[in-house]
């Protein structure tokens, strides 16, 4: 099991500054089963890399009641090759993210020295067990993997070297969700004196959006994103 948050985090409250309540296995089992009841596509499990043996006990308990709702593991990609493989049979989507291309300025923006090799192992072995990405008559996800990856100013996310690695060692029938949606925030806001610091001061341009784009677009790759 790891863990990772960024400085540009947009959820910091939640992540970092420790917003939230504590609850056991048998509540979480009824929040899932009330979901369903509401009529929810799914239920998705978010940053659920540090509580993955509490997850499989409410879901062991919440299926006995009915659950049958797909479940989605929605995470930053820095997972255990060894945890994952306890969720084999039981996650029916995965929703990882493909931050960076570098180790770099994973460290420095993460904290995760190691974070371009673990994500991924995490990502082929997440491939492994639910495959490319299937879609309901009504275009409704149900099973397969969704790889998320966040444009950065400067291309700091290296988008290359994250596309590259997709189409050639996961599927080029990924689909990739290329967000644009970077803004300054949490630490990201503060500044810094290093370039890497200094250029997250800022939204990301069309073109360096476009730029991303492109990469997936020669990489061979065409789901999830226009």
């Amino acid at each position: 099991m790891y863990t990772t948050t960024s400085k540009f985090c947009q959820n910091y409250t939640i992540s970092q500054c420790g917003a939230g309540t504590a609850i056991s296995c048998e509540d979480l089992a009824d929040i899932m089963l009330h979901l369903q009841e509401r009529r929810c596509h799914n239920i998705n499990l978010v940053s659920p890399s540090h509580v993955v043996p509490q997850i499989l006990r409410a879901v062991a308990i919440a299926a006995d009641r009915g659950l049958s709702l797909p479940l989605v593991y929605n995470s930053g990609g820095y997972d255990s090759v060894a945890t994952l493989r306890l969720l084999d049979g039981v996650v029916d989507i995965y929703m990882p993210d493909a931050k960076y291309g570098r180790d770099g300025v994973a460290w420095e923006l993460s904290h995760a020295r190691d974070y371009t090799s673990r994500m991924q192992a995490a990502l082929v072995e997440m491939h492994r067990q639910v495959g490319d990405l299937i879609l309901s008559a009504d275009g409704i996800a149900v099973r397969g993997m969704i790889i998320r990856h966040l444009v950065l100013p400067e291309n700091l996310a290296h988008s290359e070297a994250v596309m590259r690695f997709i189409a050639d060692e996961i599927s080029r029938d990924s689909y990739v969700n290329i967000m644009a949606q970077y803004h300054p925030a949490w630490r990201a806001a503060e500044g810094g004196r290093s370039p890497v610091l200094a250029a997250l001061q800022r939204p990301i341009t069309a073109r360096e959006y476009a730029y991303a784009v492109q990469c997936a677009k020669e990489s061979g790759l065409a789901r999830g994103f226009s």
